[in-house]
């Protein structure tokens, strides 16, 4: 089969992370911060090195402040729920918005009747800067943004915002950064960013199951899990200290394991995976739009993005083609709203939907030829039934 639903998950696992996995499973398996055996000092310093190699590799100030969780729905979950909001507090965000983000925020209206503006995107950087900018008001306590759609690609001027707003100390900057780790480096400290989210399964080519929510500001953040810590369990109330205030029940210790060598590759290969990719997918991109009847969306081959590329074929639905695509050419794609409907509301397509065409370092050139060649023939059999 030919993979191209990268952006959902990435097909073949690292085989460093497959073999951290194992390893750790078959060696070590004990709790980490639950007993002082070996087995479980072990698995303690497994859990240690990964959020040191967090801290390490995005600028992260506290070791202590990189959280773990059971993927970037969750932590952006804790981001929002657990932040101490109070009533007319105001949230900016745009429309590219992923649920992930903007189901717990609406959660949070609901609660502290908190206020949301969503900021139009509309390609226009320059212009989405400016927006922003024109609605922080003095209620205004965080600007959360994805860092990347997972729809189109288009790469959100996400730094220039949050370094724009570095001197608001009241302001809160939350980046989605689900579709960039893996394919662009980022400094939290260097680009401002107060609270970043990421799984380990998509750019990092790691493991599903485990995420991150990294924290660069001192934040009195409630934790939104309640149970076994490891620790004071005397108490009925959670821990003071981070991360064990955060942490609660039993940790996913061989995906934090894979986490830590996926984020040893990615130290390792970042330029080289990002310059190939990027080549591939504008290839992709560039054929579509030579293409009857194919409509392009996201940036143009010139600007920067991640390897996603957002396409239709006519008014024909998207499920449709991805579902010739798979059973006739064993091709695999991604089709629908993609948890996205504040996207496709933008894009117009949330009746349609769109297909994503998504890759990763493991794709090759033969790959994309006989995926441009297969949507070349279904759009060519469309054009002969009108």
């Amino acid at each position: 089969m030919i993979y191209f639903d990268q952006a959902a998950t990435s097909i073949p696992m690292l085989p460093a992370v497959i073999d951290e996995m194992v390893h750790t499973m078959e060696h070590i398996g004990a709790n980490p911060g639950r007993g002082t055996h070996a087995l479980g000092v072990q698995a303690s310093d497994i859990v240690l090195r990964t959020r040191s190699k967090a801290c390490d590799v995005f600028g992260v100030q506290h070791v202590n402040q990189c959280l773990f969780f059971s993927s970037a729905t969750v932590s952006l979950n804790q981001a929002i729920l657990g932040y101490p909001w109070e009533e007319g507090d105001h949230v900016i965000v745009s429309t590219m918005e992923h649920n992930a983000v903007r189901r717990p925020l609406e959660v949070a209206k609901q609660r502290y009747n908190i206020n949301i503006t969503y900021i139009h995107w509309t390609g226009n950087k320059e212009e989405f800067v400016a927006q922003i900018k024109q609605h922080i008001t003095p209620h205004t306590k965080m600007i959360a943004l994805t860092h990347a759609s997972n729809v189109t690609g288009d790469i959100l001027p996400v730094e220039e915002i949050c370094k724009g707003v570095s001197e608001t100390k009241e302001i809160t900057t939350l980046v989605d950064a689900s579709q960039t780790i893996g394919h662009i480096s980022i400094d939290m400290t260097k680009s401002n960013i107060d609270m970043l989210a990421f799984p380990g399964h998509k750019g990092l080519r790691g493991p599903k199951g485990i995420g991150m929510l990294l924290v660069n500001k001192e934040i009195e953040l409630s934790p939104i899990h309640f149970g076994g810590s490891g620790g004071q369990a005397l108490s009925t109330s959670p821990p003071i200290e981070w991360p064990q205030r955060f942490e609660t029940g039993t940790m996913n210790v061989p995906a934090i394991a894979g986490l830590y060598a996926s984020l040893c590759n990615m130290e390792k290969h970042m330029k080289e995976n990002v310059s190939r990719e990027t080549k591939l997918v504008t290839n992709i991109q560039a054929a579509l739009e030579k293409i009857d009847n194919i409509v392009v969306y996201g940036p143009s081959i010139h600007d920067q993005r991640v390897p996603v590329v957002a396409f239709n074929i006519k008014d024909v639905d998207s499920e449709e083609v991805a579902l010739i695509l798979d059973a006739h050419y064993d091709i695999a794609v991604r089709a629908g709203l993609h948890c996205n409907a504040l996207g496709h509301e933008t894009l117009h397509t949330t009746d349609q939907g769109v297909i994503r065409a998504s890759i990763n370092a493991t794709n090759v050139e033969e790959e994309v030829q006989t995926f441009i060649q297969a949507v070349q023939e279904i759009a060519a059999s469309y054009k002969q039934l009108d």
